[in-house]
């Protein structure tokens, strides 16, 4: 994270665009965050698979298209029954810098969606980000890492519907070695991701990595 951004908002994380928009394969990653403990871990049973195309380092594919894209609606609230969360969506954008950071650090239960890229429930890769803690605790998406498959992430939208999806895959990534293609790759049905830090924590670099959650669309509710 840049020096200007860590003295303006000591709390907040950053995502790093390292290449083209156009390319469907930002490498970008979550920085930072704010230890309070530690975390959950995702299972081994709810890695991404390492055969098929997740193998080469392309974008995982995870079964059959059951439900057809929904229209584009800006995204308005997360909830995640299994784990708890229940929070308003705020859009953001890339900086001069290509920077992204999450919602402030001043309200824990606040996720952000990264509003250049695909609205949850249309086709391709959606992106939502949040904080794992802050200083004053555990923060909206610290509870990701005990997500497993095949439970529900209900993301409302502005046009009154709820795109349902349902989780394929929980992984962490070292910071050193994010694949890029694999969480971002161009995908032609509505999925979507969830991004925090995660993988470990350290006084001296803060976390070590990042907890992504793989989903796609099994439903929609109006």
């Amino acid at each position: 994270m840049a020096d200007d951004v860590r003295r303006r908002r000591r709390g907040t994380a950053a995502v790093l665009l390292a290449t083209v928009l156009a390319t469907g394969a930002g490498a970008w990653l979550v920085h930072d965050g704010l230890h309070t403990s530690a975390p959950p871990q995702p299972s081994a049973w709810d890695a991404v698979p390492v055969t098929g195309p997740a193998a080469s380092g392309a974008a995982p594919s995870f079964g059959p298209v059951l439900v057809s894209a929904m229209p584009s609606s800006v995204p308005v609230r997360i909830r995640i029954p299994s784990i708890g969360v229940d929070a308003p969506v705020t859009g953001e954008r890339l900086g001069p810098d290509r920077r992204l950071s999450v919602p402030a650090d001043d309200d824990r239960n606040l996720a952000g969606w990264f509003q250049d890229g695909p609205a949850p429930g249309s086709a391709g890769n959606a992106i939502m980000l949040g904080h794992v803690d802050t200083f004053q605790g555990p923060a909206v998406f610290y509870n990701l890492g005990a997500l497993h498959k095949g439970q529900a992430i209900d993301v409302t939208r502005r046009d009154h519907s709820t795109a349902v999806f349902s989780v394929d895959a929980i992984a962490v990534y070292a910071k050193d070695d994010f694949p890029s293609a694999k969480v971002y790759g161009r995908t032609l049905r509505p999925e979507l991701r969830l991004i925090t830090c995660g993988g470990g924590y350290t006084k001296a670099s803060g976390y070590l990595g990042n907890v992504v959650v793989y989903a796609h669309l099994t439903g929609r509710k109006q």
